[in-house]
C-alpha cells in the first residue's frame, strides 16, 4: 500500500487525503439528496457541513490531545508537534455532532429530522474514510498470522514489513454495513431520533469490538478499555436512554 499517489514539485496527493475528499463530498451530496426526497429545505447543507468539518476538526484534536497528555505533560511531545502530528475519529464524530446540533438550533432547523437524516451520510463517510487509512497505514491491527493479513511496506505509521491484523478494511465494511441498516431505520422509523440512535448503539458497539484487534496501543487507555472504547461505553448508554425515552412516549 503506498499513501503518496503522486507529486507535483513540493505538493504531493495522498491516498488519505483523496478518500477523506471523496467521504466528504459523498456525505455532503447524499444527505443533501435525502433531505429533497424528504422535501426538507436543503439550501443550508453546505453551510452545515462547513460547520460540522470545523468543530469535527476541533473535538477530533482535542480528544488527540488528550490521548497524548501524559506525554505532552513530561515534555516527550512537543505541543507543536501534538497539535499537527494527529486526530481522532471519535472526537470528530461527537464535535461534528455538537456543532450541527448547535446550527441546527440557530437555525431553527427541525433538529431530529435532520440528524435521523444525516446518520446514514456520515456511516458512509466513515466507510470511505477508513480506506484511506489503510492505505496510509494508520489505525492498523494487531500482529495477525491468520487469514487476510496484511504487511506494510511504506507506511509512515504501521509497522512495515510485519503481518497485521486488516483492522482498518474491518472497521471500513462495519460503517458500509452500518450506512446500509441506518438507511433501512431511517426509511421505516416511527418516531424521530430512532435513526441516531441506531447509530450511536451500533457504531459503538462495532467500534468496541474493532479496537480488540488494533495494534496502535500509543492512543491511550482509561484501565481495561481503550479511550476509544471507554467514550463508547458512554456513547452506547446514550443510544440506550434514547431508545428508552423515544419508546416510552405515549
Amino acid at each position: 500500500m503506498h499513501n503518496d499517489l503522486f507529486s507535483i514539485g513540493p505538493l504531493t496527493l495522498h491516498t488519505y487525503g483523496l478518500m477523506t475528499a471523496i467521504a466528504i463530498i459523498a456525505a455532503v451530496l447524499f444527505i443533501e439528496r435525502q433531505m429533497k426526497k424528504k422535501q426538507m429545505d436543503a439550501s443550508c447543507v453546505y453551510e452545515l457541513a462547513v460547520t460540522c468539518l470545523l468543530s469535527g476538526y476541533a473535538g477530533s484534536k482535542l480528544l488527540y490531545l488528550f490521548t497524548v497528555l501524559p506525554e505532552l505533560l513530561k515534555g516527550q511531545i512537543r505541543l507543536a508537534d501534538a497539535f499537527f502530528g494527529g486526530w481522532v475519529v471519535l472526537g470528530g464524530i461527537l464535535g461534528g455532532m455538537a456543532g450541527g446540533y448547535l446550527f441546527c438550533r440557530s437555525r431553527r432547523l427541525p433538529v431530529p429530522q435532520m440528524f435521523d437524516t444525516a446518520m446514514p451520510g456520515i456511516a458512509l463517510a466513515q466507510g470511505i474514510g477508513r480506506i484511506g487509512c489503510f492505505f496510509a497505514g494508520c489505525c492498523y491491527g494487531i500482529r495477525w498470522n491468520g487469514p487476510l493479513a496484511v504487511s506494510f511496506t511504506h507506511s509512515e505509521f504501521a509497522p512495515n514489513h510485519v503481518p497485521l491484523f486488516p483492522s482498518q478494511l474491518l472497521s471500513s465494511a462495519g460503517d458500509f454495513l452500518l450506512f446500509g441498516i441506518l438507511l433501512l431505520a431511517d426509511r421505516r422509523k416511527k418516531r424521530d431520533w430512532e435513526v441516531t440512535a441506531c447509530y450511536l448503539l451500533l457504531y459503538s458497539l462495532g467500534r468496541i469490538a474493532v479496537e480488540f484487534f488494533r495494534g496502535d496501543l500509543e492512543r491511550g487507555a482509561v484501565g481495561p478499555f481503550s479511550t476509544s472504547q471507554f467514550i463508547c461505553l458512554f456513547t452506547f448508554g446514550a443510544g440506550v436512554l434514547m431508545l428508552f425515552m423515544i419508546h416510552g412516549r405515549s
